[in-house]
């Protein structure tokens, strides 16, 4: 689903300086920071004040009461959304979100197991209470939730292409015919990109991180995805790597969890709204996402169902 350009010049530069001290333009795909902010001007994290003596009528989180613990999946190799370092340490967007909602169901942030999962067995792993939530770029469409329950939009992003910086010829979508793009199994990018209408040749691979080493390899003219995840990809290796700029979808983010739990679903609205109207989203952001050369706008309303 969405997602803010107001970091300061001096922040940008920092970033920069710090990607290339780390590797930024050589090295494996997956191996940069995930856009936790650094540096005394740099934008601040958000703290969320847990809730005591939350009662919902929700089996999923009676479980996770009775365990002392909430388990959330996440993605661990989309730098500045959802991000997991050689340490074991998360940092990102989609992390932040899934820390404010966790408060608000009276978890610490101790509390929060954060565990990957992949994008082609999201819905499997919901299904079979795996996790708890899931707050991982989890675009929002009718086919999924016939599966699993969605709260949100929290973000709205839109497809586009990520190309190395010396490519001339993909100008957007409707210059692919004939060219191999890379995306991940389960995607609804994927699924776009696949349409005749395009001429393009797909590669299927589990982890963007995958597609974006196959693109700075040169065995891929291309990778789509969604323009946050994208641009995350593009700060790395600003020298390398560049969006095109044009988005063909639209994707609207949501936390994902079990189908029927209403209770739990209202619940994790109700803290999406608070935390946008307190300033703690736009905060999280700015730390975050926004680092990342990402727009800011407002968050789209949450659809209660």
């Amino acid at each position: 689903m969405k997602f803010h350009k107001s970091a300061s010049a001096a922040v940008l530069v920092a970033l920069a300086l710090s990607l290339t001290a780390c590797g930024g333009e050589s090295g494996n795909a997956g191996d940069q920071p995930g856009g936790e902010s650094t540096g005394a001007n740099a934008p601040k994290l958000p703290t969320y004040a847990v809730a005591s003596n939350v009662k919902i009528d929700s089996a999923t989180l009676k479980k996770a009461q009775k365990a002392g613990k909430l388990v959330i999946g996440a993605k661990s190799d989309q730098p500045y959304l959802g991000f997991e370092d050689t340490t074991g340490k998360r940092s990102g967007f989609d992390i932040e979100i899934a820390r404010m909602v966790a408060a608000d169901l009276g978890f610490k942030p101790e509390q929060i197991e954060f565990k990957t999962v992949d994008s082609n067995v999201r819905e499997t792993t919901i299904s079979k209470g795996e996790v708890d939530l899931y707050v991982g770029t989890y675009t929002i469409n009718d086919e999924r939730k016939k599966q699993v329950g969605f709260a949100g939009p929290y973000f709205l992003a839109g497809a586009d292409l990520l190309v190395r910086k010396d490519e001339k010829g993909i100008t957007g979508p409707d210059a692919l015919k004939g060219k191999t793009v890379c995306s991940i199994k389960g995607s609804t990018p994927l699924q776009e990109i696949k349409k005749p209408k395009y001429g393009a040749k797909t590669v299927e691979l589990s982890k963007y991180s995958e597609c974006v080493q196959q693109l700075l390899n040169s065995e891929v003219d291309a990778v789509t995805t969604d323009d946050a995840i994208l641009k995350g990809y593009a700060a790395q290796r600003p020298k390398q790597l560049t969006v095109v700029g044009k988005p063909f979808t639209k994707e609207p983010y949501g936390v994902g969890m079990n189908k029927d739990d209403k209770a739990l679903r209202d619940a994790v609205n109700g803290a999406l709204e608070k935390h946008e109207k307190n300033g703690d989203y736009k905060k999280a952001y700015d730390a975050t996402l926004g680092l990342s050369g990402s727009a800011y706008t407002e968050p789209p309303a949450v659809v209660r169902y």
